[in-house]
């Protein structure tokens, strides 16, 4: 073809170009719907569909906890919101406030018993397509924003979780009607600031309340709004934005504290009590700080060398291209938004032990952000007019040195800087040289992008497995005994799972853990404490409110099921057990005779006539009236007995207590003993050594109380002198060893 020829079809080409443009302008809006509904409903297609292969076409879901959600919703459907079994009262087990709210909806118009997770992924599918509408803005282009919709659906454990009924989808959605807030604000004239800030903050209020940890997210969405906002109008503007972001989900968060408190008793939620390393009173400030740091550095690396990938040498690829967002004018300020989001998100829930868990659903918001940002960083870079700033790149390429330095250490050692910074930024800066020109950034692209889907598929794969295998087991194991629970009609049944053991027998339950809440009862801080502290606890529901079946696993909770049930009634495996907390939920006959045998007094001390106050250790209520502290931390571990009465050898007395080591000391006030009269200490132990234990009232030793090793209940007087008896008596037993002291209970006598 001649030049004259070539320059001919040039230019007809150029001439078509404006219809082009306004034909694409024209169909992209909806063209782009269909396309993310299209990509939406694959991925979910895909997941859905190994669960019902595997389950034989019924649905269920792959997380017991998306059954707790479940229990909520059916309360809140039923006019009891916030309770996780109506009749319990109200719980702050379920950290998503609203999600229930979305589920009893569907609940509401007919999809019940298991089809509720039919709803469940309908809900989810919303969100997804709507958070896909919504990051348009965030690329280049709208030819670039094509890219979102199979990259947001790149990663198998992401979609995992948001296919799982958990409430990471409808989080996400909440989040992406935030980011439409934000990107209002951004765009806002100076006359709409402050309306634009409003809306964010009412749709940063529905974030704080379907997750707690996304005060981060608001925080970031507060600060990068502000800082816009200080640009175009004033200091004083971009304050007033912070307040009317922040307010309202502050407002929230105090509203459920102070609900917490007026109807639990507790300030904190009972998932922060149960989950959070922090709210543990026996680790010491060094073993908190070690359980979060391992948990953080697990949330990022179990991601980025599991999830992401095959091969842990190329983790660093999507990593890589989100920093690439940073280092493009263009988008740095989306990647600013995103990265402080990401950060937050990960610091906010490597406080919560179990992110170890459940396939890593904890994490999967903040995954999902990296990996949009990793997309708008590809689509950027492969712009011929968005040249990468080299300084930043620089940066996020010596990051990415020392994720491949980090992926070749020896099997077993602690993951740690392993490359000198010096070098990893110098092969940082060649990088960002190299990537200033265009061919070089299309091929890098290019070849990121394949070799992270290259190193996907099998996960993908893994992933949908997975999905339908644990969605089986929980139908196969919680979902078949909860039915057959169902057939009993147990008063109230005991149990270790929350989620679909109540859901399918439709039954009043006991969460032993916690996290279902029963009045004012602090089961959630009493399994903390362990088990002798919830066992005390039961012994203040009346006996006809007590539970009459357990189902639980038995390697979870000790000598619960040899000491307090009188059968096993039946056993219901799960197969190929990939999820459930054990082989078998067994179910068992409740036995209670002895809670509350321990309660009396066995001896009174000569010349007493009348037990003035009773401290039941171990017992948290007790403990809480009688301004009980134990030595803490790394002190005051619960025990408990099953010994021969002493008053009668032939019955059996349980008591549970607290162990108090060398050195340490107990203090508690005992109320109600007449003053100026000569007062008696008795404490009951079961010694299982020699200890020395100084009674001290009011700061001065009073009397002293030596124990012994012995096979059976001890009760021991400590004399307190007239001259030293006050209505109020502050006690201190302080332990002189050689061994451990073990203080089951107290009594003062007069």
């Amino acid at each position: 073809m001649s030049s004259s020829s070539s320059s001919r079809v040039r230019a007809a080409i150029a001439a078509r170009l404006p219809f082009f443009a306004r034909l694409f302008a024209r169909v992209d809006r909806p063209l782009y719907a269909v396309w993310a509904a299209v990509v939406t409903l694959t991925n979910a297609r895909a997941f859905y569909g190994s669960l019902l292969k595997q389950t034989g076409g019924e649905w269920s879901a792959p997380l017991d906890d998306v059954f707790i959600h479940f229990d909520y919703a059916r309360a809140t459907a039923e006019g009891h919101p916030f309770e996780w079994v109506v009749g319990n009262g109200y719980s702050s087990g379920n950290t998503s406030l609203s999600y229930p709210f979305a589920l009893a909806a569907g609940y509401l118009v007919g999809f019940r018993d298991l089809s509720i997770m039919v709803w469940a992924a309908i809900v989810a599918a919303m969100c997804c397509f709507g958070l896909l509408l919504a990051v348009r803005p965030l690329f280049p282009s709208k030819a670039a924003s094509y890219v979102a919709p199979p990259a947001f659906f790149w990663l198998g454990a992401l979609d995992w979780s948001l296919w799982s009924g958990m409430e990471v989808a409808f989080f996400l959605g909440m989040w992406a009607i935030a980011l439409v807030a934000w990107q209002k604000l951004e765009d806002a004239h100076v006359t709409d600031v402050a309306s634009a800030g409003r809306w964010l903050g009412i749709a940063s209020a529905m974030l704080v309340v379907t997750r707690p940890e996304a005060v981060t997210t608001i925080a970031a969405f507060g600060l990068v709004g502000a800082w816009g906002v200080r640009r175009r109008v004033n200091r004083r503007a971009a304050l007033w934005t912070l307040v009317r972001v922040g307010s309202p989900a502050a407002a929230l968060l105090a509203l459920q504290t102070a609900c917490n408190r007026v109807l639990t008793g507790e300030w904190t939620a009972n998932g922060a009590i149960v989950k959070l390393a922090v709210n543990n009173p026996f680790l010491t400030p060094e073993e908190k700080i070690a359980d979060y740091t391992f948990n953080l550095k697990y949330a990022i690396l179990r991601n980025l060398e599991y999830h992401f990938t095959d091969d842990a040498h190329v983790d660093f690829l999507v990593p890589a291209l989100a920093f690439a967002a940073l280092a493009i004018p263009k988008t740095r300020k989306v990647a600013v938004l995103l990265l402080l989001q990401l950060a937050g998100w990960f610091a906010m829930v490597a406080m919560n032990g179990q992110v170890r868990w459940q396939n890593e659903r904890y994490t999967m918001p903040g995954v999902a952000w990296l990996i949009l940002l990793a997309a708008v960083g590809a689509t950027a870079l492969a712009q011929r007019a968005n040249r990468p700033r080299v300084i930043t790149m620089a940066l996020g390429g010596a990051l990415c040195a020392q994720l491949v330095a980090l992926s070749v250490r020896p099997g077993g050692e602690d993951p740690s800087w392993r490359l000198a910074w010096t070098l990893a930024f110098g092969a940082g800066l060649a990088a960002a040289l190299l990537l200033r020109y265009w061919p070089v950034r299309v091929l890098a692209v290019s070849a990121a992008v394949v070799l992270a889907s290259t190193h996907q598929e099998h996960k993908m794969r893994d992933q949908r497995w997975f999905f339908g295998r644990a969605s089986r087991n929980i139908r196969d194991q919680h979902v078949v005994a909860g039915r057959w629970l169902a057939t009993q009609k147990a008063r109230r049944i005991l149990v270790g799972d929350a989620g679909a053991l109540i859901y399918a027998s439709a039954r009043p339950g006991l969460d032993i853990i916690g996290l279902g809440g029963l009045g004012k009862l602090p089961f959630a801080r009493a399994g903390v404490h362990g088990l002798p502290a919830t066992l005390e606890l039961m012994e203040h529901l009346p006996p006809t409110d007590r539970p009459d079946l357990f189902a639980i696993y038995p390697s979870w909770w000790g000598v619960l099921p040899t000491w307090f049930t009188s059968a096993e009634i039946a056993r219901f495996p799960a197969e190929g057990n990939v999820i459930c907390g054990g082989y078998e939920d067994v179910i068992y006959k409740a036995d209670w005779h002895l809670l509350g045998t321990g309660n009396r007094l066995r001896g009174m001390p000569a010349y007493d006539v009348r037990v003035v106050d009773t401290l039941d250790v171990a017992d948290l209520l007790s403990e809480k009236e009688h301004d009980y502290a134990f030595p803490r931390p790394a002190g005051g571990w619960t025990d408990m007995k099953i010994l021969p009465d002493p008053m009668d050898p032939g019955e059996d007395m349980f008591d549970g207590g607290r162990r108090i080591g060398k050195g340490r000391r107990e203090r508690f006030v005992v109320r109600g003993a007449s003053r100026g009269r000569v007062a008696h200490l008795v404490i009951r132990s079961a010694p299982d050594g020699r200890a020395t234990v100084h009674v001290r009232v009011g700061g001065e030793e009073v009397d002293h109380v030596d124990f012994e090793r012995t096979e059976g209940w001890v009760e021991k007087e400590a004399k307190i002198p007239a001259e030293k008896v006050t209505a109020d008596l502050d006690v201190e037993l302080a332990n002189d060893g050689p061994d451990d002291f073990i203080d089951y209970h107290v009594w003062v006598t007069q």
